[in-house]
């Protein structure tokens, strides 16, 4: 466990892309099995530990020192596992440090009556780093500057195979991935995966920004606002994966015996638009196809109410044959023959938006309003389906985001390198004429749209005109004004303002404009639904 801990540690204090892959990579290299194995799972989000949640360690801490003390310390850390890390009261003699795969075996069988009492014997045999790095490793959050995907291209590099063929392999495994590290280090066979309904990675689009395509060589497509996702049928079974790569199969149980062939077909996951007053049997908003997701069990009334059904994109394995080799234009027509063999009910294909040339296109992007459409997406017509972003064969062109005035409520500590900054920030709207004493009404938060000098600037504020305080959180006066770009507003039960926003961000800071002058929350119920 102490190598690991080193290796967190460094990759704490590290902001180097290149020096955290050499990290990794060294620690791969160099940790046999399987702790390397389990400690790859932990650094890309493939370990759950149910039994150990932020509420068990702040118990834990409570119960051995002072409450207050505990409290004014993780406000002012604003990390969990470090404060208890540094907090906890080891013994004047610990016992040996466990392992990796020790520590994992351990942290598996623990449950809710027996986490209190062996998750403390497993702190007082760590020091503080250790105790980082199994918290850390425990609750399954670890922040610390390391994606899923950077820890593949690590081990990519550590044994000098390629990172799409990692990509491949990767979902059809568990950690702590002894195939993977036999056939990279060791020279194996690869990973037989061939009759698992695995993931495989998507290809993504880079911005368009300021390019022009000649549309004789792209074809445009509209990019809609559901989820990606990826249905998978081989050996008999049928999987729905996320973006991630995360099984949802749980929660869309409609799919699971939809597919009548072995095949694997990328779209969009969307909910039929007659729920929420859409056009019937069209796309409602991603309001509401959040009712569908996360639930761990589906009610039929739920199926009945969100019926959700996939935007075919792509097909990129069909009846035992690898289809991404081949151009984007043979694809599509293999796609639209497999269409026509599925239920409508369950799925349709994504059409291809005819314009005379870039600038019709133009103007057809700028007047939808759809209320599930994000945009356009652009295909290059002889392009390959390669994992990952390439330049020049998809473009994503979203739509202009819409703007409002919002004032300032609320601020909250961030995490990890912006635990020290108000950084998490919930703004509002007037619920009628401010001058005649019309209240605010939260309508959004974001964190992001800001530069680092903002940032402090922005801290700075909240400190000087916090007019009450609220746990982690600062209520301030009324005094200062975001200009916020969103994707798309819905009508909503959950806040209290009747609305929610898609993708809220700060597009500008309005230091120079009075409250009273931000928008009405009227202002944002006109831009529900165009």
């Amino acid at each position: 466990m102490e190598e690991f801990a080193a290796l967190i540690d460094a990759l704490v204090y590290t902001r180097s892309r290149n020096e955290k892959l050499r990290l990794i990579a060294e620690y791969l290299r160099l940790t046999p099995d399987p702790d390397r194995g389990w400690a790859l799972a932990a650094l890309s989000d493939g370990l759950d530990f149910p039994a150990v949640k932020s509420s068990t360690i702040r118990n834990l801490l409570m119960d051995r020192v002072d409450p207050v003390l505990w409290t004014l310390s993780r406000d002012f850390v604003g990390d969990t596992a470090e404060t208890a890390s540094l907090l906890w009261p080891a013994p004047d003699t610990p016992p040996a440090p466990p392992s990796v795969s020790e520590a994992v075996e351990l942290l598996t069988v623990m449950n809710r009556k027996s986490v209190v009492a062996e998750l403390s014997k497993l702190l007082d045999r760590l020091d503080s780093s250790g105790r980082y790095a199994l918290l850390k490793l425990a609750t399954g959050g670890m922040r610390i500057g390391v994606s899923s995907r950077l820890a593949k291209t690590a081990f990519a590099q550590a044994f000098e195979v390629a990172v799409d063929d990692v990509e491949e392999y990767w979902h059809g495994l568990a950690p702590p991935y002894a195939e993977l590290f036999a056939w990279a280090a060791e020279g194996d066979a690869p990973p037989d995966i061939e009759n698992l309904p695995t993931f495989r990675p998507f290809m993504l689009a880079h911005p368009l920004e300021e390019t022009v395509v000649d549309l004789a060589d792209y074809a445009a497509e509209w990019k809609w606002d559901g989820i990606r996702v990826q249905l998978v049928r081989a050996g008999g079974e049928t999987r729905l994966f996320s973006r991630s790569g995360d099984d949802i199969s749980a929660t869309f149980p409609e799919f699971l015996d939809i597919l009548p062939v072995n095949a694997v077909v990328d779209g969009e996951l969307l909910v039929r638009g007659n729920t929420q007053g859409g056009e019937a049997g069209g796309a409602a908003s991603f309001n509401a196809l959040q009712q569908r997701l996360g639930r761990k069990t589906v009610s039929n009334k739920m199926l009945k109410d969100y019926p959700a059904f996939i935007r075919l994109y792509d097909v990129l394995l069909l009846e035992g044959e690898d289809m991404r080799p081949r151009p984007w234009s043979e694809r599509r027509g293999q796609l639209e023959a497999l269409a026509s063999r599925l239920p409508d009910s369950h799925f349709d294909i994504s059409s291809v938006v005819e314009a005379t040339d870039f600038e019709h296109l133009s103007q057809i992007r700028e007047g939808s309003r759809d209320d599930a459409i994000e945009g356009l997406m652009l295909k290059r017509r002889d392009s390959p389906y390669i994992a990952g972003r390439r330049v020049g064969y998809w473009y994503k062109w979203k739509r202009d985001p819409l703007l409002v005035d919002c004032v300032l409520m609320y601020a909250q500590r961030g995490s990890g390198k912006r635990s020290s900054f108000f950084s998490d920030y919930t703004f509002g709207c007037w619920d009628g004429d401010p001058d005649l004493g019309a209240d605010l009404l939260p309508v959004g938060k974001a964190y992001s749209g800001f530069t680092d000098a903002d940032l402090k600037k922005l801290d700075r504020h909240v400190r000087s005109n916090t007019v009450n305080r609220f746990g982690p959180v600062r209520e301030t006066d009324k005094s200062l004004v975001f200009e916020v770009a969103f994707d798309s507003v819905h009508e909503s039960k959950r806040h209290k303002s009747g609305l929610a926003m898609r993708f809220p961000r700060i597009h500008r800071i309005r230091w120079d404009k009075p409250p009273h002058e931000a928008d009405r929350i009227e202002t944002l119920r006109t831009l529900i639904a165009g």
